[in-house]
């Protein structure tokens, strides 16, 4: 494989990109039907893409067995409707690892997560993921946060480095991402790709998209994908009115209830797909699950989304 197919099915994508949770069952182990289930439902509702076993789908939380079988299920459940990207990520060794392993499941790309714990220089940074991008034929995108942030200079190298095809932001440094963009298309006339990757994406993206991106990952669709689309399809026809009534009646409120809990970005949006009659389980430790209260408001939240939607219509 090249890096041309991925690249070229995500630059003008149809829909949201999905970042499924992983199902587990009441003993904690893997529930692979019910994983199925999730995928196969986001591909039909409208996802332009698969993100399996990425953050939201605890890739930190899953042995390299269970990876690889859960990436399987996904490229099998979107039979071939749409690409599957995949994780990739600890320390350069692992990472390479979790790589061949989701090259082994058929996945289409990999999303290269931050290196485990420590505080890489640049140069290191850029080795650890020009080591990743050579260890298959995967198109790798990698994600900036937490510990692996880059200077314009580092993007321009990643972006120069075969089967390196696009950026994913967590970091939200405008002004950074700004400084990247410009630097990339000055010195590596292509097609770069960059996601807007930080949590409940939508609520930042009207901003991302004055920076030229507008990819962004999307949790709410999980659970909630009709108005991610909702959103999606206003942002694109820059129907602003839909847009700001989406921000404020759902995805402010969401956002806001998001921030009441540690590890919420995941536990919360896998109680979303539990209200919605899925059972993907509870999350593996060291994640908790949200207070009882909170998943209370966030089913009132959702309805009150639903009805934002019957509003417009």
């Amino acid at each position: 494989m090249t890096s041309a197919p991925l690249a070229a099915r995500l630059h003008d994508p149809s829909g949201p990109l999905f970042f499924p949770v992983t199902a587990f069952g009441p003993d904690g182990s893997l529930d692979l039907d019910v994983y199925r289930t999730h995928v196969s439902r986001g591909v039909a509702a409208g996802a332009a893409a698969v993100f399996a076993c990425c953050g939201t789908g605890e890739f930190h939380a899953l042995l390299p067995e269970e990876f690889e079988v859960c990436v399987r299920t996904a490229v099998e459940a979107a039979g071939g409707r749409v690409p599957v990207v995949a994780a990739a990520g600890y320390g350069t060794a692992l990472a390479v690892r979790y790589a061949r392993l989701a090259e082994r499941a058929g996945a289409d790309g990999l999303l290269a997560m931050p290196p485990y714990l420590v505080l890489a220089g640049q140069e290191g940074l850029l080795r650890h993921y020009r080591e990743i991008a050579a260890a298959t034929a995967l198109p790798v995108i990698v994600y900036q946060r937490d510990n692996a942030v880059f200077t314009p200079r580092t993007v321009v190298e990643l972006a120069r480095t075969d089967g390196i095809v696009g950026l994913k932001d967590g970091l939200g440094d405008l002004d950074l991402m700004q400084r990247i963009v410009s630097a990339v298309r000055t010195e590596v006339p292509g097609d770069f790709l960059y996601f807007n990757g930080l949590p409940t994406a939508e609520q930042t993206q009207l901003a991302y998209r004055a920076l030229g991106i507008t990819l962004y990952s999307s949790a709410v669709f999980c659970f909630a994908p009709k108005i991610a689309l909702a959103h999606f399809r206003a942002l694109a026809a820059d129907d602003t009115a839909t847009v700001r009534r989406l921000l404020d009646g759902f995805y402010r409120p969401f956002v806001e209830l998001r921030a009441e809990g540690r590890g919420y970005a995941v536990s919360l949006v896998k109680a979303g797909v539990r209200l919605r009659g899925l059972d993907v389980g509870e999350v593996r430790p060291p994640l908790h699950e949200p207070a009882e209260d909170h998943v209370k408001q966030l089913a009132q939240l959702i309805e009150r989304g639903h009805a934002l939607l019957e509003e417009d219509a």
